[in-house]
């Protein structure tokens, strides 16, 4: 199958001489959330570096946008349309907000900032108000806005979200939940890790589950919702894979 988000075939990756993730194939489509599930040390965060092009390669293929971006360098993955929020709500911690975003914006073409800049707002109002601050002194929601923000300019065709609540506030995730909605609506792609069920399961379409670095188990988030222990059940496999229901 051929779309214009993000395809990955047969992916291997290998961390300290030992294989942490082991031939994923997985499918990100324009304008739908997909949910990648899995305990600790399942190999989520390896296969996200690897996306980025962070790790390299043992085998496999990635495709974003029909472009084949295999063994490519992290900028060169961002150019290509997939943009990577890693864990952590990561931003340069020393710059203003404003400084954050216009990093970001570099490489869009002269004159096209206040129009990203529009949109951006528009999906984070709070920020309008911060420009000027320090994005280390940002609270752990706001920097989150921020790191969002900062995969959202230049229109990616897909954006990867490593721990979207990881060390926020419930309440900081329901504000959050909305606006990942409404990305994808304008169509852009979402591969969201999650390590809340609950959250992954409300907000995405698709769901994937790894375990030791393999996918168990494939399905929509309505079978899911409607049988939790289909996700218990492929925790547990030993190996395998149950096919997608369709």
């Amino acid at each position: 199958m051929s779309h214009e988000g993000l395809i990955v075939r047969g992916l291997s990756v290998a961390r300290a001489g030992r294989e942490v993730v082991r031939a994923v194939d997985l499918d990100v489509l324009p304008g739908r959330i997909t949910a990648l599930l899995g305990p600790n040390g399942a190999g989520k965060s390896s296969l996200v570096l690897a996306l980025a092009g962070v790790l390299p390669l043992l085998a496999g293929t990635v495709q974003c946008g029909g472009t084949d971006i295999t063994g490519r360098r992290p900028e060169s993955v961002r150019r290509s349309g997939l943009a990577i929020a890693p864990e952590g709500h990561r931003v340069l911690a020393e710059l203003t907000v404003s400084d954050n975003l216009r990093v970001a914006a570099s490489s869009l073409p002269r004159g096209k900032w206040n129009e990203e800049r529009d949109r951006i707002f528009s999906w984070f109002p709070e920020l309008t108000g911060l420009m000027n601050q320090q994005a280390g002194s940002l609270s752990g929601g706001q920097q989150q806005m921020l790191a969002l923000a900062q995969t959202l300019v230049g229109t990616p065709r897909v954006i990867v979200i490593d721990e979207l609540s990881l060390g926020l506030a419930p309440i900081v995730v329901s504000r959050l939940l909305p606006t990942l909605k409404d990305v994808a609506a304008s169509g852009i792609g979402i591969l969201l890790i999650e390590q809340f069920t609950t959250v992954a399961l409300d907000l995405a379409q698709d769901a994937l589950v790894m375990v030791r670095g393999v996918i168990r188990l494939r399905e929509t988030t309505e079978v899911l919702q409607a049988d939790p222990s289909l996700i218990q059940v492929a925790y547990h496999l030993g190996s395998g894979e149950t096919k997608l229901r369709n």
